[in-house]
């Protein structure tokens, strides 16, 4: 059982030790051979993993309504390796607000900050940490990794389930398991917060990637936000969305994109915005 310790106005998990599943995926910076080669200490676990880390610290801060109309917002500040040890930790709103937002981040053990942003739940007036940063638009020409895509490029739509395969497998490795995962009062098993991660990015990926050649990629910020949530296990959604921004820095280029996700209705469960990085270093755009 998960031991949250409260203390200051702040709720605390205990220190998990997050697993970089795509360490033997060659090519990628998950892989140590790859990830040092551009200056990495190794091959990085996967932000969306450390998401999972806020499961319990959700539940027990904002309860069963976080699943439905809430959202988790993190900006990705430094990689960790396989199995380092980090803690998530979650500002404690004001008694008796109902529509809350509040800090949220990781860190490592030996206090480097692993991530930062915000978490909510209903609509509180404040912007999400993501939504309300900052991100300059660039002219098409700036770019050469990206030079492919454009503000307000559409994503494909496409459709997308999590499948109980899918779960089964992760749930030997997932930082912080919850009953939810198993069964819920949705009528189902809730997609792990990772999960919704797969959901949204791997249809937008497929989708742009045919621009995108040669060059290793990582997540520089990710918000997942339940509108009519949760996703659940074994459901086909219909996804879609676009590009909403281009930009650059000494070390990437990268983008900005929002995707959603429908029912079979059309009704939105969840929507997801997300930063993506692409190594300059590893181009040959810039050798």
């Amino acid at each position: 059982m998960t031991q949250i310790v409260t203390n200051d106005g702040v709720r605390t998990g205990p220190i998990r030790h997050s697993v970089n599943a795509a360490i033997n995926v060659k090519g990628s910076i998950h892989d140590n051979a790859t990830a040092t080669k551009l200056g990495m200490r190794g091959g990085t676990v996967a932000g969306s993993i450390h998401m999972d880390l806020f499961g319990p610290l959700l539940l027990e801060t904002f309860g069963d309504r976080w699943w439905e109309t809430g959202n988790l917002s993190l900006y990705f500040k430094n990689a960790t390796t396989d199995r380092e040890p980090v803690r998530a930790s979650l500002g404690i709103p004001t008694v008796g607000v109902t529509d809350a937002q509040v800090d949220a981040w990781v860190d490592h053990e030996d206090g480097m900050r692993v991530a930062e942003g915000t978490a909510a739940v209903g609509h509180p007036d404040a912007q999400s940490a993501l939504l309300g940063r900052a991100s300059r638009a660039l002219e098409h020409g700036e770019m050469r990794i990206l030079s492919g895509l454009s503000v307000g490029m559409a994503i494909e739509p496409a459709t997308a389930c999590y499948t109980e395969a899918t779960l089964a497998d992760y749930m030997t490795r997932i930082t912080e398991p919850m009953a939810i995962h198993q069964s819920s009062r949705w009528g189902g098993a809730v997609v792990p917060l990772a999960g919704y991660v797969n959901v949204l990015y791997g249809q937008a990926i497929t989708s742009l990637r045919r621009q995108i050649r040669d060059v290793v990629g990582l997540f520089g910020a990710i918000e997942i936000r339940n509108v009519n949530g949760p996703l659940i296990v074994g459901r086909e959604y219909r996804t879609g969305g676009e590009v909403v921004a281009l930009g650059e820095s000494p070390k990437t280029e990268y983008f900005w994109y929002e995707t959603w996700a429908d029912d079979a209705s059309g009704k939105r469960i969840a929507e997801h915005r997300m930063q993506l990085r692409f190594m300059k270093a590893s181009s040959p755009l810039y050798q």
